[in-house]
């Protein structure tokens, strides 16, 4: 049969195996023995298994055995090492298939290799040196070295005992399924003085029959006061790697860290048992684990290394790293996509499906085998689910905010040798959701604020920031109703929706309040809108805006006080003290004193700094009884307020004496002041009767103007009349000169109006005095249709016959 007829065949019969059947061998057996009567187990005739040429395809298995076609058995066809095949795995077995023709048959046998007793434990150092403080305290830790054998089950390691256990006891940690932790715990502290070395032997016993031991020679050295041990931050660590990782590729880092200082505090690291020899190294200052060799995923897909930690006391730790070493495989298959959800949601749960790829490879056998991964450091995993189909699945939770969007790298890769393989990238975009809240800068900030500010000032500026996009992006900032001092903080502070400005609400007065915290809260546009807060710490700061108060001497305005001074006094002689307060803070209330006028100024000194007043010289006989000293008190601020304060000081040696003269300075300070009370008195009055003057005159201004309106003011038209017969005769008449005169009246007689005409020329009116009566009966009718006061009527009528003038007339009845 041509090989590429048997290719078919195989692969037509690849997913239905006739039968199978599973033998147990102890290792080590010599070359040509029975493992089975496969022929029997199976049910096949002896003739059938060589008409139809059964033959062992081995695969990687290796051939281990041989089949016997004449007799129907399998036979070990070399020596077999369960440790060299399976190392530490357990239970160790491996398969092959026997291949039947005309018509293809396909049976599985599997060979379980149980494991014996042939190697013994073996510590990596036949002696080793521990250094132990003799200050150390019950209970210390001295991690040791585990023994290896490669054995398993009950044939590996069961126990440890140490000998002696004067000062010492044993104690045994599983950390894992073949790693022990073997740590030798103090029992009896050490005495330097009495025994500096001694030594303990450590014995390592596996469950074989018969057992076999190791033992490893343990020298102890007592060295003086290291009180803390390396502490590692993990008991195990754990790493990947992949396996064609080239040298000084990273592992891991691991960590100890010790409380002592200085020398004592500096910790060196190392490997104390490996099966990884030359494939890694640590770095003994740092712990950083790094790749020296080539690494392979089909020998070994994990290692366990034991690293000690080690100060220069003595004191050491341990730690476990697991280094799983990740597949990588190289082959050129056909890549497709059956589906593809593209984008997809950051919220989408572990395990959402986000690709069907259908990977096809023209090779048959064992290059057609063909396995399927992912680029590294992507949220997803690749998995197989029906033959030649692979699922993409998230593997952890997508953050858009992270990243938005990735390449994935899909790689098949077959089994031949050499291997061949092929990619395909797909680009994947991650959808938003609102799941992110705004985030400030920090929790708390802290702003400062002059007082005495103006409303509406910029106080601080928040900002936050929220890392999802679009409108889950918009942050608006919101101020938090809460209490300062019985005031919401609404009144105290104000913020802009957008910029996050904090502005001032009101002026604020650092004597009143000092400090106050506020409550900002930042929302985005999502929705649900998520939101977070910060706290605004706003302190007053002070200004120079009060002058020092003096508490003494006090100023009475009806009393006189003052210092007596006798005039035996000597030089420095303390006459009183000025004390002053300022209700500013810092150097705003740091105070001096000075003497600004004094009755005799080389007599008397104050003190710059805590206000006594003191004598400079000696006091004599001509120096005057009465002394007024001047003393300013100037704060330290930017610019200084300062106050002033009169003391009086008496120089003499009986009260009498001061009574006399104080009493004349007292009459004479009582004068000053009564003529300080007249002269604002008289002031006074000046200007409260201006100010009646000026009220007057504004009312008198007023009704005259009202009164004008009142009488003046019409709604009707105007009717101007002439009267008849009136001519000019150069002067002579009743009248000097010549009007023209309208009247308009209304029916409310309070509206009525009157006007005249200037005079046109100089001349005498000549009238009819039958024409004037006529007209006169005829204006008095008039006045009694227009309903006019009476007051009215007799007034025009008695200016029309006299002849009066008509303006003159106006102003009398005003």
């Amino acid at each position: 049969m041509s090989g590429e007829t048997l290719a078919f065949f195989l692969l037509a019969v690849a997913c239905n195996v006739a039968a199978q059947v599973r033998y147990s061998i102890p290792e080590e057996m010599s070359k040509g023995s029975v493992v089975g009567n496969v022929a029997e187990d199976l049910g096949i005739d002896l003739k059938r298994l060589r008409s139809g040429r059964a033959r062992i395809i081995a695969g990687d298995s290796g051939p281990y055995v041989e089949l016997n076609t004449d007799k129907g058995t399998l036979a070990v066809s070399e020596r077999i090492d369960r440790e060299l095949l399976c190392k530490q795995t357990s239970p160790c077995s491996f398969s092959f298939e026997i291949l039947l023709e005309n018509p293809i048959q396909l049976f599985e046998v599997t060979v379980e290799i149980v494991d014996v007793n042939d190697h013994a434990p073996t510590f990596p150092k036949d002696e080793i040196n521990i250094e132990i403080r003799e200050n150390a305290p019950p209970g210390s830790r001295f991690v040791l070295e585990s023994a290896y054998d490669p054995d398993v089950g009950v044939n590996a390691i069961q126990g440890y005992n140490l000998k002696p256990t004067d000062n010492f006891v044993l104690k045994q940690d599983a950390r894992s399924e073949s790693n022990k932790n073997i740590e030798m715990i103090l029992q009896t502290p050490v005495d330097r003085e009495k025994t500096e070395d001694f030594a303990l032997f450590l014995t390592a016993n596996d469950g074989g029959n018969p057992p076999k031991a190791g033992s490893m020679k343990i020298n102890i050295k007592v060295l003086d006061v290291n009180d803390n041990a390396p502490v590692f931050s993990k008991n195990i660590y754990r790493a990947s790697v992949p396996e064609n990782s080239s040298k000084g590729t990273p592992v891991a880092t691991v960590h100890a860290s010790d409380a002592d200082k200085g020398v004592n505090g500096e910790v060196t690291y190392a490997f104390r048992q490996t099966d990884a020899h030359g494939l890694f190294q640590i770095n003994d200052k740092s712990g950083d684990v790094t790749v020296t060799g080539e690494l392979d995923f089909e020998k070994t897909n994990k290692y366990e290394i034991t690293i000690e930690a080690k100060d220069h006391g003595g004191h050491t730790d341990s730690c476990v790293l697991i280094v799983d070493i990740i597949d990588v495989n190289d082959n050129s298959p056909v890549i497709s996509l059956t589906s593809f959800t593209n984008p997809i949601s950051e919220d989408s749960p572990i395990g959402t499906t986000v690709a069907v790829i259908n990977i096809k490879d023209l090779d048959s056998g064992q290059n057609g085998q063909v396995s399927c991964s992912i680029s590294k450091n992507t949220p997803f995993i690749i998995k197989s689910s029906l033959k030649n189909y692979y699922t993409l699945l998230t593997e952890e939770t997508l953050d858009r905010e992270l990243l938005s969007e990735y390449n994935i790298t899909i790689i098949a890769t077959d089994e031949g040798s050499p291997a061949l393989s092929s990619n395909k990238t797909i680009h994947l975009r991650v959808s938003d959701v609102n799941d992110n809240p705004p985030a400030f800068e920090r929790t708390s900030y802290t702003a400062t604020l002059v007082e005495n500010n103006s409303p509406g000032v910029s106080i601080f500026t928040v900002r936050a920031s929220d890392t999802d996009c679009c409108q889950n992006s918009r942050v608006s900032y919101l101020l938090e109703e809460t209490e300062v001092n019985g005031a919401a903080s609404s009144s105290l502070v104000s913020i802009n929706a957008e910029t996050g400005v904090i502005y001032a609400a009101r002026s604020f007065d650092y004597e009143q309040l000092r400090s106050f915290k506020i409550n900002v809260r930042a929302q985005d546009g999502g929705s649900p809108p998520l939101s977070g807060n910060a706290t605004v710490h706003v302190l007053v700061l002070d200004q120079n805006d009060n002058a020092p108060q003096v508490l003494y001497p006090i100023q009475s305005g009806g009393s006189l006080v003052a210092e007596m001074v006798p005039r035996a006094a000597d030089v420095g002689y303390l006459v009183t003290k000025v004390v002053a307060v300022d209700v500013d803070s810092g150097q705003n209330a740091w105070l001096s004193y000075k003497l600004q006028k004094a009755t005799d100024r080389a007599l008397f000194e104050v003190g710059a700094q805590n206000g006594e007043i003191r004598t400079v010289r000696q006091v004599t006989d001509k120096d005057p009884v009465k002394q007024k000293l001047t003393v300013v008190v100037e704060d330290n601020g930017q610019p200084p307020r300062s106050a002033t304060v009169n003391v009086n000081v008496a120089v003499a040696d009986s009260f009498p004496e001061v009574l006399s003269e104080f009493t004349d300075f007292t009459h004479e300070k009582e004068k000053n002041e009564n003529l300080t009370f007249y002269l604002v008195l008289a002031l006074a009055a000046v200007s409260f009767l201006f100010i009646c003057c000026l009220v007057v005159i504004i009312s008198v201004k007023i009704y005259r103007w009202r009164q004008s309106r009142l009488f003046c003011q019409s709604n009707l038209p105007v009717i101007p009349y002439y009267p008849p017969h009136y001519a000019d005769t150069g002067r002579t008449g009743t009248l000097q000169q010549m009007y023209n005169y309208e009247v308009c009246m209304t029916t409310d007689s309070r509206k009525s109006d009157c006007k005249f005409s200037r005079p046109s020329s100089q001349g005498v009116l000549i009238m009819d005095p039958k024409e004037t009566l006529r007209r006169l009966q005829k204006e008095k009718d008039l006045l009694e249709d227009l309903d006019v006061s009476e007051e009215v009527r007799i007034y025009f009528c008695h200016c029309w016959s006299s002849g009066t003038h008509l303006q003159a007339c106006l102003s009398v009845s005003m």
